[in-house]
C-alpha cells in the first residue's frame, strides 16, 4: 500500500533516477543491459507487468541510437521468455505508448511495455469500478521475476 499512498511527486524523471540506485524491491530493477534496463511497473495491469527502459532520456524510439532500439527488442525478448517460464501466461501484450494524448504515464522518456495475459485476467473490477486487482505484491512479483531472469540466463 506505501506506493499507493505516496503522494509526493518525485524530482525529475523518475526512469532516469532508478538506475543511480542499487537493484532491488526498491527501485524494481530487475536486469540491466548497455544501453536500457527491465524494472517493474509500479501499477502494474497484471503480475509480471515489465517495462523496457533505455538509459538515454529521449521522449520516442527515433530519437534512441540503432544500438539501443536493438537492445531493448532483446531484453523485450528475454523479458517474455523469463515471464513465460516464471508465470505461464497464455498471451501478451507488448508495446509502447509514445507520446501523453497515446496513453503515455512519462512521455518525456519512451518505454516499452511487456505485459502477461491469461483469460479473465480483466473481471468486473476493471470494468465497473475502474480498479485493478493483483494476486500478488510487487515485493513477490519482483522476488520471482528476478530469479526467473537468472535462473533463465541459466538455461538459455
Amino acid at each position: 500500500m506505501a506506493y499507493v499512498e505516496n503522494t509526493q511527486p518525485e524530482d525529475g524523471c523518475v526512469f532516469c533516477n532508478r538506475p543511480a540506485q542499487p537493484d532491488g524491491p526498491e527501485n524494481l530493477i530487475v536486469a540491466r543491459g548497455q544501453r536500457a534496463y527491465v524494472i517493474l511497473n509500479l501499477f502494474p495491469y497484471t503480475s509480471g507487468h515489465l517495462m523496457i527502459v533505455p538509459f538515454e532520456h529521449q521522449p520516442s524510439l527515433e530519437m534512441l541510437e540503432a544500438a539501443t532500439r536493438v537492445e531493448m527488442m532483446e531484453l523485450m525478448t528475454r523479458a517474455v521468455e523469463v515471464l513465460r517460464f516464471v508465470y505461464h501466461p497464455q498471451g501478451f501484450n507488448l508495446g509502447a505508448n509514445i507520446g501523453e494524448l497515446a496513453g503515455a504515464g512519462i512521455a518525456d522518456h519512451v518505454h516499452l511495455h511487456v505485459v502477461p495475459r491469461w483469460g479473465g485476467d480483466t473481471n468486473f473490477m476493471t470494468a465497473l469500478g475502474n480498479t485493478r486487482v493483483i494476486p500478488e505484491s510487487l515485493e513477490e512479483t519482483y522476488r520471482r521475476v528476478r530469479e526467473g531472469w537468472e535462473q533463465w540466463g541459466n538455461q538459455a
